[in-house]
């Protein structure tokens, strides 16, 4: 099998969540032309590319994921002078934006809705899916899948807020409609998309199938030939219910879909299986190793390529539900980049992760603006749950924890607004700073830096084979093979003193959190201990 390579398999992807990233004007909420003036940092940590969550005109019922003209910038984020001027500033400094592509629903204030609502012949009507009675189908934010729009008498579909109507995409006009207006921003120079829940443009509503219905692998395949097909841009799905098998769909060059998929398997872990993600349970390390190695031998070079990340707007702080954001804050955050940026695939770091931010101590709900939290509160509170524990499992979990505000420096409001934020910054920010961190040589954000710099120059890391070895639970270790040489990785994933042998015979040091051990067959792994070298 020939094997093309492309640039995004090289390359590092930093998510910007823009209203919490940095506000350039005081009104409390991040910006374009706050995140344009930070290219710099960015450009000091080495990342290749920013994926930008949503800064489209929006009501922001879902903090921009309800859309209401794609073609636009929301009033609270600039306009579109400011994304020309974020553009050509990114590409100066070799930095591809990455939009996202949010198309399994618009907002219900978006001009086709609009039209839609108002009677049932009206042309849109058949932008939007519509049932006379409403089925099973719940929504992701709690509650039925279905609203009663009352002037036509009719129930819209919503797989998420009610203020998200799903598209149709079973009508040709409305795929017309998101292929012109994603040629449109291709034009003014994107590196290409994230797609939101992209998964779910092939539902089949009546036979409750949301998630991989038959017509979604067709629907892509038109996409790319309408699209990015011959523009080499990156392109990510967010894919639920991805298996390699699945991922293999969407990502294998042949097909012509997608270049890759973030799955979520590994997230899963944070749960009881067949629970809600609110029911949150200890990692079982065996499993999260098996299932990050199956993605990296399931998934060979030529046949599809996987993401690699921990966190996102959507998930809780990586070290702070899996590691220890408290003694071992720096080592474990450490170790969390060198067990990931070392295997294959393209690394998403979410803003604030290079510096080791943690999640929130939220006490009440009053503290929570994210939509999904306060549903599931109000949920819960009334099937009798104690609002202790709904809190617990927000702080845990809640989406909330990755929005607080990036921390800049040790100042009010952590440096992100002179104004009032739109959400509380996270106190720690006295202690946990991108400029504290910049002046500390051996701070987290210099190991990112060097994993970032290593996926650019050994090929070792983007192409070679992996082998996991066996070792104690706690011990995560693999094997990286490509042209006949080897290169070990050791994390200790916990906060006990472990121990790790091999037979093999330590060479070259490639990073560590600690010390890389001149010798193998003893090797005594404080907490959270991490390293990665040439082995023969």
């Amino acid at each position: 099998m020939t094997f093309e390579k492309k640039w995004w398999q090289t390359a590092v992807v930093y998510q910007v969540y823009p209203r919490s990233f940095m506000d350039s004007d005081g009104d409390g909420i991040g910006d374009i032309k706050g995140i344009t003036s930070k290219l710099d940092y960015l450009e000091k940590l080495g990342i290749t590319a920013i994926w930008l969550s949503p800064v489209y005109a929006s009501p922001m019922a879902d903090n921009g994921y309800d859309i209401s003209d794609y073609e636009a910038i929301a009033g609270i984020f600039g306009d579109m002078v400011d994304m020309d001027e974020l553009l050509k500033s990114a590409e100066k400094r070799g930095i591809k934006i990455i939009m996202d592509l949010v198309v399994n629903h618009t907002s219900d204030e978006h001009a086709w809705f609009i039209e839609a609502r108002k009677s049932q012949d009206n042309p849109y009507r058949d932008y939007y899916i519509w049932r006379d009675e409403p089925n099973q189908l719940t929504s992701a934010f709690s509650g039925s899948a279905w609203t009663l729009d009352p002037a036509t008498n009719q129930y819209y579909l919503h797989l998420f807020a009610d203020k998200q109507p799903d598209l149709n995409w079973e009508n040709e006009k409305v795929r017309r409609a998101v292929y012109d207006m994603m040629n449109f921003w291709i034009d003014k120079g994107v590196g290409g998309f994230r797609m939101d829940v992209i998964d779910l443009i092939g539902k089949q509503p009546d036979q409750e199938i949301t998630a991989n219905g038959p017509q979604l692998h067709p629907y892509l395949k038109e996409m790319n030939r309408e699209t990015f097909g011959d523009k080499n841009l990156l392109t990510v799905g967010e894919t639920w219910g991805a298996t390699p098998e699945i991922a293999k769909l969407y990502s294998a060059p042949e097909r012509n879909e997608l270049s890759m998929v973030f799955q979520f398997e590994h997230v899963s872990l944070s749960h009881a299986p067949n629970a809600p993600k609110w029911d949150v349970i200890e990692l079982d390390r065996k499993r999260l190793k098996t299932i990050l190695s199956k993605w990296q031998t399931e998934l060979p070079l030529g046949s599809g390529w996987n993401s690699l990340f921990w966190n996102n707007h959507d998930l809780p702080r990586a070290i702070s539900i899996w590691g220890n954001d408290g003694k071992y804050r720096v080592q474990s955050a450490k170790a969390f980049a060198i067990l990931l940026h070392l295997m294959r695939g393209t690394p998403f770091i979410y803003q604030g992760e290079e510096i080791g931010m943690t999640n929130f101590d939220f006490t009440d709900i009053s503290q929570v603006a994210d939509i999904e939290s306060q549903n599931m509160y109000a949920e819960r509170l009334a099937a009798g749950y104690e609002p202790s524990d709904i809190m617990a499992s927000i702080r845990a979990v809640g989406r909330d924890n990755a929005r607080t505000p990036m921390q800049w420096e040790n100042a009010e409001n952590a440096g992100f607004t002179s104004g009032k934020p739109w959400l509380a910054p996270n106190p720690n920010s006295a202690n946990i700073n991108v400029k504290d961190t910049l002046s500390d040589k051996d701070s987290i954000f210099y190991t990112y830096q060097k994993l970032i710099a290593l996926r650019k120059s050994a090929e070792w890391v983007v192409y070679g084979d992996y082998e996991l070895l066996e070792t104690s639970d706690n011990v995560f270790a693999y094997l990286r093979k490509y042209e006949g040489r080897k290169y070990l990785v050791v994390v200790n994933f916990s906060d006990e003193i472990e121990r790790f042998t091999s037979q093999l015979t330590p060479g070259k040091g490639v990073i560590a959190n600690r010390q890389i051990p001149s010798e193998l067959r003893d090797v005594v792994l404080k907490p959270w201990d991490a390293f990665s070298v040439e082995v023969v």
